[in-house]
């Protein structure tokens, strides 16, 4: 089925071609779908794990799209942001009330280099509609200290700095670690030398990541409307990182995992990343 679509895409001109709706893959069907079911699937979520390539601006304009429908569906959100850290959540609060200015927001949230390109139409959106904005991440410093240090490093900073973390961590052996040192580089004797010892520390630092976007999402879920939850596709593919934590913390939620990828030619082991994967150009 995937290769007549790809065909007809590619006898469009280029105008119509640019406009086409972008290839979605529905796995729980195993049927080439479209961006309206998504976003019909969306509506009915609970939360929504949206994995990005950071770069990809039709990632983003999907994204903006998603936020569009579910407004158009009376769906109220909660947007949860992987590229603001939770010990600027006051900054955004102030913003979204209304009583500090874009500047001076801008001034003290350490927005990403893309921010005004990618994620500010995200951010205005969602403001305009009275929708949270959520800064779900762990601060980069305390990251990196535990990159450094391991999880031992959260037994030292002061209770409000430790806050700014997530309450429970498990950073157990398994899949996601598999992949994650995989995707570092990591095999037994690379280049004759062996593993490295620092990649353990830098996977308890994904850890600490995942949990805080999974624990800053799960704390958001409110009934009757639907947490969009964005980040990194590495955090939240094959429904892994943030979303085996979120469903540890709320096994009830229904959770919906979208990973938005890039290639010509879909790939079919590319289609168990999420429950909807979105190609783009």
């Amino acid at each position: 089925m995937i290769r007549p679509l790809l065909l007809a895409l590619a006898l469009l001109p280029p105008t119509a071609a640019a406009a086409a709706d972008p290839l979605v893959f529905d796995t729980r069907r195993g049927v080439v779908s479209n961006s309206q079911a998504l976003f019909d699937a969306a509506a009915r979520a609970d939360v929504v794990f949206v994995g990005e390539l950071h770069d990809d601006k039709d990632a983003h304009r999907l994204e903006l799209d998603l936020l569009r429908a579910l407004a158009d569906r009376g769906r109220p959100v909660v947007l949860v942001m992987e590229m603001f850290e939770r010990d600027v959540q006051p900054a955004l609060d102030a913003y979204a009330a209304r009583t500090t200015t874009e500047a001076e927001m801008l001034a003290t949230t350490r927005p990403w280099s893309n921010y005004k390109e990618d994620y500010r139409p995200l951010l205005e959106f969602a403001r305009e509609r009275g929708w949270p904005v959520v800064a779900g991440n762990i601060p980069r410093p305390l990251a990196s200290k535990i990159a450094r240090q391991g999880l031992a490093a959260l037994d030292v900073p002061p209770a409000a700095e430790r806050a700014q973390a997530a309450a429970e961590f498990r950073c157990a052996d398994g899949v996601y670690r598999d992949k994650f040192l995989a995707e570092m580089g990591q095999m037994a004797g690379h280049g004759g030398k062996g593993p490295r010892p620092d990649l353990g520390r830098m996977f308890e630092s994904q850890c600490a990541k995942d949990e805080t976007m999974s624990e800053s999402a799960a704390a958001r879920l409110t009934p009757g409307a639907t947490v969009v939850q964005l980040n990194g596709a590495f955090h939240s593919d094959e429904g892994l990182g943030v979303v085996e934590r979120l469903k540890r913390r709320r096994p009830d939620a229904q959770a919906l995992t979208v990973s938005i990828t890039k290639g010509a030619t879909p790939s079919p082991a590319r289609r168990a990343l999420g429950d909807f994967v979105v190609w783009t150009p």
